[in-house]
């Protein structure tokens, strides 16, 4: 019986397509092809074989020949692109301490104003009440009155954004 060896590794084998070609070498043997097809029916004179045009065509074969050639189990276009991958990174790497990635940064935080530009500003200025000027004892009442089956509580929200509270107490 007939057996066949399945790599553990499965990203390290390439794909043959035709007897031991990949797919890279076949278009690198298909770009002469093309390439002789576009010089012999474009460039002057059309469509007739001329003494320039043959290198042109054979320039090109012989590279792409070269190029879909293997060397130690790799395409030398493959090899070609690592080398040139490596001379365009860079030489030196320069460590400043004074990077502010994944540092925490202590910024100002302005507080934002209003600014109106459509109306004018009313002369009275509306006076909130800070949540600490509450007393114990008013909270206390209401607590109370959230408690109280009697009473019922809303939220209603106001024309221009503002929240109206209402209590009511039930009369029966």
């Amino acid at each position: 019986m007939r057996t066949q060896i399945i790599p553990a590794q499965i990203t390290t084998v390439e794909d043959k397509i035709a007897g031991n070609l990949n797919l890279t070498q076949i278009f690198l043997l298909m770009v002469p092809v093309f390439w002789s097809t576009i010089v012999y029916g474009l460039f002057a004179p059309r469509l007739q074989l001329s003494w320039y045009k043959l290198p042109l065509i054979a320039l090109v074969l012989f590279l792409c020949l070269i190029l879909s050639l293997r060397l130690k189990g790799k395409v030398v276009a493959n090899w070609l692109l690592v080398i040139l991958r490596y001379n365009i990174r860079p030489q030196y790497y320069l460590f400043d301490k004074n990077d502010s990635f994944l540092r925490t940064q202590d910024l100002p935080i302005f507080e934002k104003k209003p600014r109106n530009l459509f109306r004018k500003t009313s002369a009275k200025k509306q006076t909130k009440m800070a949540a600490s000027s509450f007393s114990i004892g008013d909270l206390v009442k209401l607590e109370g009155l959230l408690a109280d089956p009697k009473s019922s509580f809303s939220l209603k929200s106001g024309k221009r954004g503002g929240l109206d509270v209402a209590f009511e107490q039930d009369q029966k």
